[in-house]
């Protein structure tokens, strides 16, 4: 499977942007499908996930502002984001787990939130 990112930029406090990832290649196989985010000197963490039934679970920092939603037709995973911090300042990464324990991870995409 290969994961396709886009969708950051440079955006002020308080705005919104929308990330989106395309999955190609073996997308039968694809089961969850997430967004992480690594922020400058920090661990990469988990944002958001949503399973092929369309159950989400999101990290307490973005609860309320950040919304996970997918499109198995076309195989694209989307991260809305609202009311953005400093803080959400990072590179954004799109990840799917799929079956036989496989894992795969986009590019990678820049936001940055100004105060």
């Amino acid at each position: 499977v290969q994961l396709q990112a886009s969708g950051g930029g440079l955006v002020q406090a308080g705005g919104s942007l929308r990330l989106s990832c395309a999955a190609s290649g073996n997308i039968f196989s694809i089961q969850n499908m997430a967004w992480y985010r690594q922020a400058p000197g920090k661990q990469r963490e988990r944002l958001a996930t949503i399973t092929s039934g369309g159950s989400t679970y999101y990290a307490d920092s973005v609860k309320g502002r950040f919304t996970i939603s997918r499109d198995n037709v076309n195989s694209w995973v989307y991260l809305g984001m609202n009311s953005l911090l400093p803080e959400d300042t990072g590179v954004y990464y799109c990840n799917v787990d799929a079956t036989r324990n496989r894992t795969y991870w986009g590019q990678g995409t820049l936001v940055t939130v100004s105060s």
